[in-house]
This record gives C-alpha cells, sequence and structure tokens, in this order.
C-alpha cells in the first residue's frame, strides 16, 4: 500500500519504477515504498564494491533482507554474508555497516519501525 496518510486513500500497487528514488553513498539508489509515521520500507541497490557509513539508530528497530546478490553486513563487531533469501533483524542502538564484497548488484529491503529517518548516528571504530 502506497500512503500519505490519509484515511480515504485507496490503496495503489508499487513498485521501483513508482516509488520515490534517492542516491546515498554515491552510487547506491534507494525507493520508499512505504513511507509511514510507524512504519518504512525501503528496497535500495549497492552495486559491487559499494558501502554505507558504520551507523547505528536511536529509535528504529531494522530488518534487512537479501532480494539478490550477497550483503555483508558487520554487526557490533560481526560480519554476516546475506544472500538473498536471508535477512536480519537489528535492535535499536545496534551499530552496523552493510557492504557489497560480490560481483554483482546486492538488492534489499530494509524495513525500519519507526521510519529511521532521523535518528541515525554514526558509529566509531569499535562502538
Amino acid at each position: 500500500m502506497h500512503s500519505s496518510g490519509t484515511d480515504d486513500m485507496i490503496p495503489t500497487p508499487i513498485s521501483i519504477a513508482t516509488a520515490s528514488h534517492y542516491t546515498w553513498g554515491g552510487t547506491c539508489d534507494g525507493w520508499h515504498l512505504v513511507k509511514a509515521a510507524a512504519l518504512s520500507v525501503i528496497e535500495e541497490r549497492m552495486p559491487p564494491g559499494s558501502s554505507e557509513v558504520r551507523h547505528w539508530h536511536t529509535r528504529a528497530v531494522q530488518c534487512f533482507y537479501v532480494l539478490s546478490g550477497t550483503v555483508t553486513l558487520e554487526v557490533e563487531g560481526v560480519t554476516h554474508d546475506l544472500r538473498a533469501g536471508f535477512g536480519i533483524e537489528l535492535p535499536s542502538g545496534t551499530a552496523h555497516q552493510a557492504r557489497n564484497n560480490g560481483l554483482d548488484d546486492a538488492r534489499f529491503l530494509v524495513i525500519s519501525s519507526p521510519p529511521h529517518q532521523g535518528d541515525r548516528r554514526e558509529a566509531a571504530d569499535g562502538e
């Protein structure tokens, strides 16, 4: 459901072709599939060799779920290689960093409750 927050909104299908798009990290893409007060669902694409800044969220609980490729996710010093069909839930306050060490694009969902925009904090090494 794509909603603007009004009660009379009729649910309509959404895809990356119609979703709000943004870029991050210079080469990565994100598409807002759900952007509501209590929930955010974003499809992201990371090309080979790309990564995000290690960070954590003050409020948001997040779930990363891989659609294609492999996402290497470092979580509190432990590295997970998540292949298509695998995911991981991260409680708020959990430092993490996603990387694509593979040869193909990685596509994945980032599901956050509440939405993570505005509560991101960069993590220092060892934090």
